[in-house]
């Protein structure tokens, strides 16, 4: 059976979660059909990569992510079926459903209508968005969602879609390349200090991650508490000024802050993973969140916002510590900070909550696992494609 794999993002180019599924996914799915991947950003030795038509340079990013889905579902040619990933290429997986009458599977991330700050990102752009993962999730033969939570969430927003093409899938997380290290060198070049208790949170600056309400627990932290934000790729520029300002302040207030802008290494962030005594996930909206697996197999104990596909990750009490979602920023960032105190000043308790951590990403969310039971949806609706 040969598979294409769209999404937009692919190594080298992998700035979030979703690329970080599909990259482990593509090579367990290897192994059990003949995949071919194809990406956004040009060519790879192991993708076909498209770009934006140059009659679209300068138009809106949501046209010009049209104009690649339209490279994209003509490459398709020749495939038993589409998987695609994020609305960047949902469109382009209904539109190969369409031409070659086969099936198409789509994997939910997250959905446009609970993303409504999108609009500050894309403008215009936004209604486009929002229609290619409508038009794409409505005719899909199958809609894998990434967690429990995920699926009400897709089932609500698209209440004309039959429950029964929506299935739960979780994220995996890779075991082996994620675990405890001693290593430092990457951390003291960052500027890092690993002589004091670290508080770390990795996540693109983008609303949805909740990165402007732990600016405002900051200073609320324990004495001597080292913060450490590694937030790259902002949204919008007005983000990144807000996001800068509220830093400043958090420092006024004295909070001990270290803002790492650039994109971390894979090495660089198993060593920080490794070396925090505490994973903070302030997030807002988060179908399943890859990072709390990546923390929890490095053996840190997570603190967490109770929404999305969280509490279907991080086991309140268990592996970490659930906060919830308040409509005050400031009541919201202080309950946020106390709970991150609470584990600061049980080492002992934090140090438990670690390896229970470890041992659940091992036991539950394995990516041969998860690539094993995409691969039962492919066989199920291959061949069985109908047009919506």
């Amino acid at each position: 059976m040969r598979v294409d794999l769209l999404s937009r993002e692919y190594p080298p180019h992998v700035y979030g979660g979703a690329g970080v599924h599909v990259h482990q996914l593509e090579s367990q799915l290897r192994k059990l059909v003949d995949l071919r991947v194809q990406c956004f950003d040009g060519p790879r030795p192991d993708a076909t990569g498209h770009r934006a038509p140059v009659e679209l340079a300068g138009a809106n990013g949501a046209l010009q992510a049209m104009g690649v889905d339209l490279a994209m579902a003509a490459a398709a040619d020749g495939a038993d079926l589409v998987h695609s990933h994020t609305w960047y290429t949902n469109f382009a997986g209904h539109l190969a459903k369409l031409l070659y009458g086969i099936p198409h599977v789509v994997t939910a991330h997250s959905l446009e209508p609970l993303r409504p700050w999108k609009a500050e990102q894309l403008g215009g752009g936004y209604a486009l968005s929002s229609f290619c993962e409508r038009t794409a999730v409505l005719g899909a033969d199958r809609v894998i969602a990434v967690s429990g939570a995920m699926r009400d969430d897709v089932l609500r927003c698209y209440p004309e879609l039959d429950p029964g093409r929506v299935v739960v899938i979780h994220n995996g997380i890779d075991t082996g390349e994620f675990a405890p290290v001693a290593d430092t060198a990457e951390l003291t070049r960052l500027g890092i200090r690993t002589d004091r208790p670290t508080v770390a949170c990795v996540a693109r600056l983008t609303r949805q991650k909740g990165l402007l309400q732990l600016l405002h627990a900051a200073p609320h932290l324990a004495s001597g508490t080292q913060l450490v934000m590694c937030v790259s790729a902002p949204d919008t520029p007005e983000i990144a000024e807000e996001f800068a300002a509220l830093a400043r302040e958090a420092r006024e207030r004295g909070a001990d802050l270290v803002h790492v802008q650039e994109p971390l290494s894979r090495s660089a962030v198993r060593q920080l993973l490794s070396r925090a005594d505490v994973f903070a996930c302030p997030s807002v909206y988060e179908p399943m969140g890859i990072v709390n697996l990546e923390a929890m197999a490095c053996e840190t104990p997570v603190v967490a916002t109770a929404v999305g596909g969280i509490p279907e990750v991080v086991a309140d009490g268990e592996t970490g510590l659930l906060v919830p979602l308040g409509n005050e920023d400031e009541v919201f960032a202080e309950d946020f900070a106390l709970r991150i105190n609470e584990l600061l000043a049980d080492p002992e308790r934090a140090r438990r909550m670690g390896r229970a951590g470890r041992r659940r990403a091992a036991e539950h969310f394995s990516w041969a696992a998860v690539a094993a039971q995409v691969h039962e949806v492919y066989v199920s609706v291959k061949g069985r494609s109908s047009v919506r």
